[in-house]
């Protein structure tokens, strides 16, 4: 079988209009995949920037895929959440962006959005924070026909390192 390894890091955000930030990832993939090694979803540590708002987390993913076919090809969906001073945590962000499936070294930026709301829910928002969340966020980078509907305003950007390595594609029939 023709294997994909993953090795790099999340490695910050910017353009976020709160500080105090994490973030929740997760992997998915298509039935011809199979997970051989390393985690397909988690959560980085919260960080204050104090100089300028660039949030740096720095986590490391490393993941090892074994495939049948090219179909269901991986992705990364991330979730940008902010803490406040009581430990609230209110979700500020989605995005999600496919794996890249060239060999070397890729700088990714994934721009991540939000649910707009209704004015009454924006302004619920400012006042009290909180606001609308996607029931199944996950959903959203398997299946793009229900995504048109979704009124939505830009939240921030998240920046990957990633490294990719393919391995006996060549024997599949897969040129790189």
């Amino acid at each position: 079988m023709a294997e994909v390894h993953l090795i790099g890091q999340i490695v910050g955000g910017s353009g976020f209009p709160q500080r105090r930030l994490f973030c929740k990832w997760g992997l998915q993939a298509g039935g011809a995949w199979k997970l051989l090694s390393g985690l397909g979803s988690g959560q980085t540590q919260v960080d204050d920037p104090q100089a300028d708002d660039v949030a740096y987390w720095c986590h490391p993913l490393d993941v090892h895929w074994a495939t049948k076919g090219l179909q269901g090809w991986p992705k990364l969906h991330l979730q940008v959440w902010h803490q406040d001073d009581l430990g609230r945590s209110e979700v500020l962000g989605y995005g999600f962006c496919h794996v890249p499936a060239t060999p070397g070294y890729h700088a990714v930026a994934c721009v991540t959005w939000r649910p707009r709301g209704t004015w009454r829910e924006r302004l619920s928002r400012r006042l009290v924070g909180g606001g609308p969340q996607l029931r199944s966020p996950e959903a959203l980078a398997v299946g793009a026909a229900d995504r048109f509907r979704l009124r939505t305003e830009a939240a921030g950007t998240v920046h990957l390192q990633l490294g990719v390595l393919l391995r006996h594609f060549g024997r599949y029939g897969v040129e790189c």
